[in-house]
């Protein structure tokens, strides 16, 4: 029932996505903000999302809670689009539309040859994190999770491989195996730290034990190098700022815990910077 449910879903979005191919970019993104500002309430809990926006802003009136819920539906939207144009991102339309802070950072990591990793949430168009990292010529390993429908997620994989960039790593024990294979190599490792993960520690997150995933510090224990965050804020409705903040290294007495409750704190202050541009449909205190 689930396979022919997913296969519905594939055809109408394929059917969305030509749409949208033909109305370019700059149209699609606005359509698909409008569209998911529209249709998202219906998917998503409103109770789970008002509950995680009252856990960062406890005190938020109703006004200001509705338009921060309006202007998530709208980015996500936005995002969901824009995948339709991933190749003219990465082929060089991205470059006239995003600006970096601290891109000397990014050439350093490069120049040295050194081995990092790259930290974010799911803010903005995310998916542009990796691709410009790539796109500089460091050479990264980005992990995913998988989409629900396995019809739409060969699309999106084929999609992230040739133009985000080629080492996708599924999250997982074997994804997990891969990603330690590759920083063997000299890999950069680059991910999403704000899932919700059925394996990981329970960390502070905005107050409360939130499930975390523990690949960052395994990471940083295990090779002892150090950790780079990056945001991505999105203005002007399709343009972007990528902001590199500096290296952060972790003494080896610094235990998992304790640097997965950094990283946590780290993606608070990047939520609290810009709340309606992070999505807050998933239910991290589970």
């Amino acid at each position: 029932m689930n396979k022919l449910k997913y296969f519905f879903q594939f055809i109408l979005i394929i059917i969305i996505f030509f749409i949208f191919k033909i109305l370019g970019v700059k149209i699609s993104s606005f359509l698909g903000g409008k569209l998911f500002q529209l249709i998202g309430p219906f998917f998503r809990s409103k109770e789970i999302i008002n509950k995680n926006i009252k856990r960062a802003f406890p005190n938020i009136d109703k006004e200001r809670l509705n338009k921060l819920k309006s202007s998530m539906w709208n980015n996500y939207g936005r995002v969901f689009a824009e995948y339709m144009f991933l190749k003219n991102f990465r082929k060089g339309f991205l470059d006239k539309n995003i600006t970096i802070d601290g891109e000397e950072i990014l050439n350093k990591i490069k120049d040295n040859n050194q081995k990092v990793i790259f930290i974010s949430g799911h803010f903005s168009n995310f998916e542009l994190m990796a691709m410009q990292i790539d796109k500089l010529g460091l050479n990264i390993a980005a992990i995913y999770r998988p989409l629900n429908n396995i019809f739409l997620n060969s699309i999106m994989e084929k999609i992230r491989i040739r133009y985000i960039c080629k080492n996708q790593i599924k999250k997982g024990i074997g994804g997990l195996k891969e990603l330690m294979r590759l920083n063997y190599q000299g890999y950069s490792t680059a991910l999403m730290i704000d899932q919700r993960v059925s394996q990981g520690i329970k960390s502070n997150f905005f107050g409360e034990k939130a499930f975390t995933t523990t690949i960052p510090a395994q990471l940083i224990k295990k090779f002892e190098i150090p950790v780079v965050p990056i945001f991505i804020e999105r203005y002007e409705n399709i343009k972007f700022k990528m902001k590199v903040f500096e290296p952060i290294n972790f003494s080896k007495e610094d235990s998992i815990m304790n640097i997965t409750d950094r990283l946590n704190e780290i993606l608070e202050n990047m939520i609290l910077n810009d709340p309606k541009s992070w999505i807050w449909t998933h239910n991290r205190w589970k």
